[in-house]
């Protein structure tokens, strides 16, 4: 079954766009938990402009499920993981300034920078997954330094697929094909939504977990949180 963990920034940004504690993001990820998701993923960034560091101090009190960190791993990201030793760390290459996950870690490139903090998060416990581009040999560099899993960015997939889908899902089949085969767990993110996560999900056997924001919030507000995460659900169940 592939498990749902549900980003909840969006959440973070609308609290700070008017200061104050609403929406209250701790209740929001206890809510989304009852509500069926299997985890809950965030992404600090320096500025704190989404989800702040005491937020994710907070969260790990209360979480039931998966707890999810995504983010660059700076000495103060990585001394925050350590403190709190969520269940999973996504390793992401965003510059500081960047709205959004924008691309994939080159591995080889930094292969030296990357064993380090594997090997650091390793020591504590910490499964590590690395955010990767749809490309083989990302997978086998992957595997190679010792990550856990890799999270496949999939805002190609989602661009392509209202015009080819199966154009758009192959070389996430692919790589997905030797993350199995390199021993690595598969996670996937990036604009998956109502309309494209079934097929995508049905397509890859080995998936694990979709890690998905921005679409089920904006969903929530026509349909509703409750009933958003279990349309989302839905999508995973269809073919499993």
């Amino acid at each position: 079954m592939v498990t749902l963990s549900v980003n909840i920034n969006k959440i973070a940004t609308l609290r700070n766009s008017r200061g104050g504690n609403i929406p209250d993001v701790v209740k929001t990820a206890i809510d989304c938990e009852r509500f069926g998701a299997q985890g809950i993923t965030v992404h600090p960034r320096p500025d704190e402009r989404h989800i702040r560091n005491s937020d994710v101090y907070a969260l790990k009190q209360v979480l039931e499920t998966e707890f999810n960190i995504e983010g660059y791993p700076s000495a103060s990201f990585v001394k925050m993981v350590k403190d709190v030793k969520p269940e999973q760390v996504t390793l992401v290459p965003d510059p500081p300034t960047a709205i959004t996950s924008n691309a994939g870690w080159d591995v080889s490139k930094n292969k030296t920078f990357l064993l380090d903090i594997i090997s650091e998060l390793k020591k504590n416990n910490i499964r590590t997954s690395i955010f990767i581009e749809p490309a083989e040999h990302e997978a086998e560099n992957a595997a190679a330094i010792g990550a856990d899993r890799v999270e496949l960015y999939t805002e190609a997939y989602a661009r392509q697929f209202n015009y080819d889908r199966e154009k758009a899902i192959k070389p996430y089949i692919n790589v997905a094909k030797v993350a199995q085969n390199c021993g690595l767990g598969l996670n996937a993110g990036h604009d998956l939504n109502l309309y494209n996560l079934e097929w995508f999900s049905s397509n890859i056997p080995w998936l694990l977990e979709v890690s998905i924001g921005h679409a089920l919030i904006c969903d929530a507000l026509y349909y509703g949180l409750e009933n958003t995460i279990q349309m989302y659900l839905g999508c995973l169940k269809a073919f499993k």
